[in-house]
C-alpha cells in the first residue's frame, strides 16, 4: 500500500474506496466537478505524488460517486517532460489501485494522425507505441505489486472496448479506433516523424498514458483509453501547435468525453 493510499484511508476510512478510477487529462478535467458526495485531496497533500506544473492539470484525487459507481478521479497527471520519471510519475495508479480499483479508464488530448478524425472527435486506444524513452518498471521490481515481467497483448482491456463503443453508439458519441503513440515531449513532434509514426501504424500521437497503463496493467487493473483530439498533427494542417491551443481545442472533447462516460459507468463490465 502507498503511503497517499494509507494516509486517505486513516483520514476518510471507506469514504476514499472505489472500483473505477479516471485519469483526466489536458482541459478534461470537468468531468470531477459532477462526482457527488466528494473527498477531494490536492496531489500536493500526498506523499509521493508530484505536482503537475501544466496548465490545463487541476492535481486533485477526488473520490465519490459518479453515476451510481464509486469512482477515484485523478484530476490532472503527472509527464515525463515535465522530469518526473520513476515511482512519482504513476502514484495515482498506484494509489488508486490500493484503494480498491480494479479497472482504470484513462483519457488524454492527442493529435491526430488521420483527416477523417479531426479536432473534437473521441478515440478509443485499442494498443499503443512507446516512444517515451522511459518504463515505468525499470528497477528492482516489488512482487507485492505485481510480477517482474508484464505482457501487454491485452493492455486495453476487450470487453471494456466493446462495452464503451456500444455505449458511444447508444449515446450518439462519435468514437473511432486507433494506436496511440507516445513521446516524452515537450516539443511538438516535426512533419518527418508524424510520417513516421503513421508508417508505424499510429492513429494519434500525445504525451501521456502509456506509463500509467504499463503499472496498471504490472498491478492487474482492467484499462480502458479514450483521446480526446485537439488537434491534427504537425504537417497535416496550417494551424500552429500550441498547449493554448490545446486546451481551448479540448472544450469540444471534454463535453463528448463526458456524455460518454457517465454513460458508460453504470453497467461498466
Amino acid at each position: 500500500m502507498t503511503d497517499a493510499a494509507r494516509l486517505l484511508l486513516d483520514r476518510h476510512g471507506d469514504a476514499v474506496r472505489a472500483d473505477v478510477a479516471l485519469i483526466l487529462g489536458s482541459g478534461l478535467g470537468a468531468l470531477a466537478d459532477a462526482v457527488e458526495d466528494a473527498v477531494a485531496t490536492p496531489f500536493a497533500d500526498l506523499p509521493g505524488f508530484p505536482v503537475s506544473t501544466v496548465t490545463g492539470h487541476a492535481g486533485r484525487l477526488v473520490v465519490g460517486t459518479l453515476a451510481g459507481r464509486r469512482v477515484a478521479v485523478l484530476q490532472g497527471r503527472a509527464h515525463v517532460y515535465e522530469g518526473i520519471t520513476g515511482a512519482p510519475l504513476t502514484a495515482g495508479v498506484r494509489t488508486v489501485a490500493a484503494l480498491g480499483v480494479r479497472t482504470l479508464l484513462a483519457t488524454n488530448a492527442a493529435g491526430s494522425l488521420r483527416p477523417e478524425v479531426p479536432p473534437g472527435r473521441l478515440m478509443l486506444l485499442t494498443d499503443h507505441i512507446n516512444m517515451m524513452g522511459i518504463n515505468p518498471l525499470t528497477g528492482p521490481n516489488d512482487d507485492a505489486l505485481g510480477p517482474r515481467f508484464v505482457g501487454l497483448g491485452d493492455a486495453y482491456d476487450a470487453e471494456l472496448r466493446t462495452h464503451l463503443q456500444a455505449t458511444a453508439t447508444a449515446a450518439g458519441v462519435p468514437l473511432a479506433e486507433g494506436v496511440y503513440l507516445a513521446v516524452s515531449g515537450p516539443s511538438f513532434e516535426t512533419p518527418a516523424e508524424i510520417r513516421a509514426f503513421r508508417t508505424l501504424g499510429a492513429d494519434a500521437v500525445g504525451m501521456s498514458t502509456v506509463p500509467e497503463v504499463i503499472v496498471a496493467r504490472h498491478a492487474g487493473l482492467r484499462v480502458g483509453a479514450i483521446s480526446a483530439i485537439t488537434n491534427l498533427a504537425e504537417g497535416m494542417s496550417d494551424t500552429a501547435l500550441s498547449h493554448e491551443q490545446t486546451l481551448a481545442s479540448a472544450v469540444d472533447g471534454a463535453r463528448a468525453l463526458q456524455t460518454l462516460l457517465t454513460a458508460a459507468l453504470p453497467d461498466l463490465p
